[in-house]
């Protein structure tokens, strides 16, 4: 696309919208800037390198004052606002950073492998980013991940990867109208974001949009709505925890069809649910082109990722495991599945408009306490009212993760995991981690 004399929009000064404001200005784009509450230091910042002008309050304002070509839109604010939907209808142009990354790809020999879904797609991001570097490839690894997309394109200063690898949430796959990847795939979808859209099937719908283009498509076949995501004519890849398909878990090897891989023993990721990711990953890896040889000498040297399952400590028999990016309620009953012992579940927070309702039967026969934290640890506990275990309330983390220490039984698990957002407690699932962390290396050390 040429940038050239277009007026644009970019809306939102988070470090997305920031690379957007670098890609275009260097484009040739003629950019203005809105964000609601800027950070003032940013902002004077912001506005003596590029001298550019910048709106904010009522974006609605913006757009009566203002004429733009393109919405350059930042993943953080819906385009379902009011301001935006009429920009739409009266001809505007509403595209993300993704979009623009894959219209600056699509003429070049650099393949897409894009991965979405409510649980684990940053683990599988990361693995198959490894597994695709140790395989000799030039990667990029970015997204939602971390490093938004065309941060990570500028810092290449016109250096073609072999293979991007991109982490995308729902949010940026509705401002990106056709990705065009090389391989796709929807992990999973369970209830997630709900205070931002209508309801649980138009939050898959967006999820499926990661397919427009021509993706191989690499799909959960233990997932209803995976299922419904199949293009016809479209070449498919399954992988299951429950059946044999293409990559499948029997019993505790890692298969391809009839052929056994790997033991799961052989993993350093914890749990069931990592091994449904590292299967996704095989199927993404190989739909490249990548020899299965190669990614089985790899994948068990893969070490995980902070926050995602990650074991802590063990005190007096107790392992005390850190799942904070457990933001949602799939993520923390895909970490209680996969663990196998007895657990003490440290969970609440902001539950983002979420059915509680599935942890009823993940913790089945397999709790030996909740304890719950946070702005609606109320409404979560309400869900287990009826629960044969002990359901308690604390009105902070380190508290709570003494408490459970008391209550778990030589052998058992501490698990914090706790299907919310943070926010209203802590600066980010990270900052929460860290407070779980030294709570359990203050027990550590009052109990030596």
């Amino acid at each position: 696309m040429d940038w050239r004399n277009q007026k644009v929009l970019v809306a939102g000064l988070g470090r997305t919208g920031i690379s957007m404001l670098e890609f275009l200005t260097q484009a040739g784009a003629d950019i203005v800037i809105y964000d609601a509450q800027p950070d003032a230091e940013q902002l004077q910042s912001l506005t003596e390198r590029h001298q550019v002008a910048v709106y904010t309050g009522d974006l609605a304002t913006v757009f009566e004052q203002h004429q733009f070509d393109i919405l350059a839109l930042s993943p953080g604010i819906s385009q379902r606002q009011p301001a935006i939907v009429d920009f739409k209808r009266a001809g505007g142009v509403v595209l993300g950073d993704v979009a623009i990354l894959a219209d600056l790809l699509e003429s070049s020999n650099s393949k897409i492998i894009a991965i979405t879904g409510s649980n684990g797609k940053t683990t599988t991001t990361s693995l198959v980013g490894f597994l695709c570097a140790q395989c000799g490839l030039d990667t990029v690894v970015a997204g939602n991940i971390g490093t938004p997309v065309l941060e990570a394109y500028l810092e290449r200063a016109g250096k073609a990867a072999d293979v991007w690898v991109l982490e995308l949430s729902s949010f940026q796959l509705e401002t990106a109208p056709c990705l065009n990847a090389t391989a796709a795939t929807v992990l999973n979808v369970s209830e997630d974001h709900l205070d931002r859209y209508d309801d649980f099937l138009d939050y898959a719908h967006s999820k499926d949009r990661i397919f427009r283009g021509q993706a191989i498509q690499v799909l959960n076949a233990d997932d209803v709505f995976c299922h419904a995501m199949v293009r016809h004519n479209r070449p498919v890849k399954w992988f299951s925890l429950q059946h044999n398909t293409d990559f499948w878990l029997n019993k505790d090897m890692l298969c391809a069809g009839n052929e056994p891989l790997l033991a799961c023993d052989a993993l350093s990721l914890q749990g069931t649910h990592n091994a449904a990711n590292v299967l996704a990953a095989f199927a993404l890896c190989e739909a490249i082109g990548l020899p299965r040889a190669q990614l089985l000498q790899y994948v068990s040297t893969f070490k995980g990722l902070p926050h995602r399952v990650e074991k802590v400590a063990e005190v007096k028999g107790v392992t005390f495991i850190d799942d904070s990016k457990g933001t949602n309620v799939g993520a923390t009953c895909a970490a209680l599945h996969g663990l196998d012992k007895p657990i003490v579940l440290i969970a609440g927070g902001q539950g983002k408009g979420q059915d509680f309702t599935p942890l009823q039967a993940a913790l089945q026969d397999k709790a030996r306490a909740v304890l719950l934290i946070g702005v609606d640890g109320h409404q979560l506990g309400a869900v287990l009212g009826q629960a044969s275990y002990p359901v308690e309330y604390y009105d902070d983390l380190p508290h709570a993760t003494e408490r459970a220490f008391e209550l778990a039984h030589p052998g058992d698990i501490v698990l914090l995991s706790p299907a919310c957002a943070s926010y209203d407690m802590f600066k980010g699932y990270a900052h929460r981690s860290e407070v779980f962390i030294a709570s359990v290396r203050q027990l550590q050390g009052s109990v030596a």
